[in-house]
């Protein structure tokens, strides 16, 4: 479980991240061996990274951690959020060994194990300023001798990115599933000392859904059914459930018009929450359009302004994309929630018919539990 990485292993490991603007940051190999393309993304949480690392909707990106020191708690079977690491690599700059009585192994074998290259040693405060000033840029990281610098700057420019790439079905289930039906795994977790008997179902489309997702609609009293991605109008409706559920999920929604579609069927036919993707897609279905942040949301300080209470909120966020409030029918739909960073669209919710969704991450896993009260509001949805 040991990560001392002495000055030996570093000079014997050496490795280094190429950007598409041509520039390389050199440090030594912490995870996998090989290599990694992605878009280069940088996240402002303090810790999480386990959470962080197996949230598929970092699917497609090379996370770098903002936070010098990462792998102080290790990581555990009970905080992973999916059933792998989706992110496509990932960047410290330094990789501590684990001292928390909650590990049950190091951030890195974790990383090696799941076939994840990783790199430390990197300047991360310039990375994250070039991220800043530049906007999101494609990377690749190398952690053999395969292939040189100059090679590594092509190949991430030449990489087809994440504009317009559906990456929901490269995440989503392979079949309908019932989530944790005995409650054993949600009342273990310790998200609710007497579990509910669910009273509602619910379909919940899986674009990328975490777990604590699930758990939080099972402590609501939901009976939580997982779909694929791909699941038609008419086959949630043969489902007989309460309401529908859209998920969290990577890359650009535009990708995903199958989504879209279904969303557009079953919108005033049931009850819809949407979240992070799920909120994109809901956007795109009520005929708006989207459009590519500059460097995107990423972390758990993200503050977002409640506009029906006034309340502001701290929430954690991942997502590239945002919906332009502009192109909004304005009879139709309301704007619930803005960010309070740079004024954009965090929530919805429909004038007419049962529908409402928000930009980011009301589970807290990781991050503030400022939002859980958005699954109540879901629940209340159902039952009107």
């Amino acid at each position: 479980m040991s990560t001392n990485w002495n000055w030996k292993e570093k000079r014997q490991k050496p490795a280094f991240l190429a950007l598409a603007d041509g520039s390389i940051f050199r440090g030594y190999s912490v995870g996998a061996p090989g290599k990694a393309l992605g878009e280069v993304v940088f996240n402002t949480g303090m810790t999480g990274y386990q959470e962080i690392l197996t949230d598929p909707s970092y699917n497609g990106q090379i996370v770098t951690m903002t936070y010098p020191e990462i792998g102080n708690t290790g990581v555990n079977t009970a905080d992973v959020e999916s059933r792998r690491v989706f992110a496509n690599g990932f960047i410290v700059h330094e990789m501590n060994e684990p001292r928390n009585w909650r590990a049950e192994n190091s951030c890195a074998d974790y990383l090696k194990s799941n076939s994840v290259p990783a790199l430390a040693g990197i300047d991360t405060r310039a990375l994250t300023k070039k991220l800043r000033v530049a906007g999101t840029l494609k990377g690749l990281i190398v952690t053999d001798n395969e292939k040189s610098e100059e090679d590594a700057v092509a190949q991430a420019k030449a990489w087809e990115g994440l504009d317009g790439q559906d990456y929901a079905s490269k995440v989503t289930c392979g079949a309908q599933f019932q989530w944790d039906p005995e409650g054993d795994v949600s009342a273990s977790w310790g998200i609710a000392d007497d579990l509910p008997e669910p009273d509602l179902k619910v379909a919940a489309f899986d674009y990328g859904i975490k777990w604590n997702i699930m758990r939080r609609l099972r402590e609501h009293g939901m009976e939580v059914q997982v779909v694929p991605a791909k699941t038609t109008a008419q086959e949630i409706m043969d489902m007989d459930v309460d309401g529908v559920f859209l998920s969290n999920g990577p890359a650009d929604p535009a990708g995903i018009t199958y989504a879209v579609d279904t969303i557009g069927e079953l919108i005033g036919k049931l009850p819809v929450m949407g979240i992070c993707l799920g909120h994109q897609l809901i956007g795109l279905a009520l005929g708006g359009e989207t459009y590519r942040l500059k460097f995107g949301h990423h972390g758990c300080n993200q503050p977002v302004k409640d506009m029906q209470t006034g309340r502001v909120l701290i929430t954690s966020q991942n997502h590239n994309f945002s919906i332009d409030s502009e192109t909004l029918p304005k009879e139709d739909i309301e704007v619930t929630h803005i960010n309070l960073n740079d004024e954009t669209v965090e929530g919805l919710r429909h004038l007419k018919a049962p529908l409402f969704c928000v930009q980011f991450h009301p589970e807290a896993a990781p991050g503030p539990h400022d939002a859980n009260y958005l699954f109540e509001r879901f629940r209340n949805l159902l039952v009107s």
